[in-house]
């Protein structure tokens, strides 16, 4: 792809990373349609709200408004700590914990259908190198690309520029955008990252890593203690 040559459907969640690769879309590709997929989960208010302030302050007319398309799925997880609230990966708890099943699926499936209808044909993620679940493989990507062509009649293509990195380098591709305007917490506190959970470990780890500032308000750090100013 090169620039102003491609539309393309950006599956953000207000996070780092999908915020990073908005910008980077928007550069290379020209016309992105952001798209928010709800589906019940404790935080995805605040996501939403983060989500608007970033784009607010990024101001790139090239990024369309964010669309939020519903895809409840509360029947199904039920009392899983993703639906609940309860029981949230705590600082220290291994990637694998986070796991929630059928994500990319869902989040694809619900695009893809939205792009179809709207000439989108393109749709990104914000997937890392360090993913380690089944949905998030390029088997598993091609094989969502060659079902969903089949279903809507139309070739449907699944966009991972991260798949190569990692979130530090994620974190220094963004280093000029306005990050502290991102969340990525799974409790959030009035806005706030909690700084206790795996999110909160990953994020703080990765600007750490980078070697960057890490401009972003924790309510404690590190995984328990009180940060200045709280």
């Amino acid at each position: 792809m090169t620039t102003q040559e491609c539309r393309v459907g950006a599956l953000v969640s207000g996070g780092l990373d999908s915020a990073v690769m908005l910008n980077e879309l928007a550069r290379t590709c020209g016309e992105v349609f952001p798209i928010y997929v709800r589906c019940g989960l404790p935080w995805e208010a605040e996501e939403q709200e983060c989500l608007r302030r970033f784009l607010r302050r990024l101001a790139d007319s090239r990024i369309h408004s964010p669309r939020a398309l519903d895809y409840p799925m509360g029947d199904v997880y039920q009392d899983q700590w993703y639906a609940t609230g309860k029981g949230i990966p705590g600082y220290s708890e291994p990637d694998e914990s986070w796991e929630i099943p059928g994500r990319n699926l869902i989040l694809l499936t619900k695009a893809a259908v939205w792009g179809a209808l709207h000439g989108v044909s393109s749709l990104a993620l914000g997937i890392l190198a360090s993913n380690p679940f089944s949905d998030a493989t390029p088997q598993f990507f091609s094989s969502l690309e060659a079902a969903l062509s089949a279903a809507l009649g139309s070739c449907v293509t699944v966009i991972r520029p991260f798949a190569d990195l990692h979130k530090s380098d994620v974190v220094r591709l963004g280093a000029g955008l306005p990050l502290e305007l991102t969340l990525s917490c799974a409790r959030p506190v009035g806005g706030l990252h909690c700084g206790t959970c795996g999110k909160c470990r990953e994020r703080i780890e990765a600007f750490e890593a980078a070697g960057v500032d890490d401009p972003t308000e924790y309510v404690s750090s590190k995984g328990g203690q009180k940060s200045g100013g709280f």
